[in-house]
């Protein structure tokens, strides 16, 4: 289940009101950062985190330095791969 599923009690609809992913942030998300681990996953394999603007670069930089693919969207939206 994605990060946006669990938000919402699996139910499908984004919550509103999310907060960022990043420690100690307590912003509202505005992206979602849809990633997944390549070594260990397939493309189908999405997990999401929620990103406030001022967190959004340094979360997908943390993801992307590590090899991970991440795909960036406005939050409440969902991609079914990251390839």
């Amino acid at each position: 289940m994605s990060l946006l599923g669990m938000l919402d009690g699996g139910a499908g609809a984004p919550s509103p009101s999310a907060m960022c992913s990043s420690a100690g942030c307590s912003a509202q998300a505005a992206h979602a950062l849809h990633w997944r681990n390549p070594r260990i996953h397939d493309a189908d394999r999405v997990k999401t985190w929620a990103a406030c603007a001022e967190h959004r670069e340094s979360l997908a930089a943390w993801l992307r330095s590590r090899g991970f693919p991440v795909v960036e969207t406005a939050f409440g939206e969902t991609v079914e791969r990251v390839a």
